[in-house]
């Protein structure tokens, strides 16, 4: 089992790396796109026949202790079989 986790700021933090990739892409003339948030992934591989409840349980632990600062970034994941 693999768990994708998604990291980004808090929507109340200055994302100023995704504000500078919008400006690009405004001035590059790329349509339709209102706003950019920069992030990290994190690629998890859990070990075999792990029960899918402890798998949640146990990244939601692992992301909400581990891989993010919980004062400025907020995280969601996907449990892939």
């Amino acid at each position: 089992m693999k768990a994708h986790v998604y990291v980004t700021l808090k929507r109340t933090v200055l994302d100023a790396q995704g504000q500078t990739v919008a400006d690009a892409l405004r001035r590059m003339e790329y349509k339709g796109v209102s706003d950019v948030r920069q992030g990290k992934y994190f690629l998890l591989t859990l070990e075999d026949g792990i029960d899918p409840k402890t798998a949640e349980t146990e990244v939601q632990r692992i992301a909400a202790e581990v891989l993010t600062n919980p004062v400025i970034e907020e995280f969601t994941f996907r449990l892939e079989s």
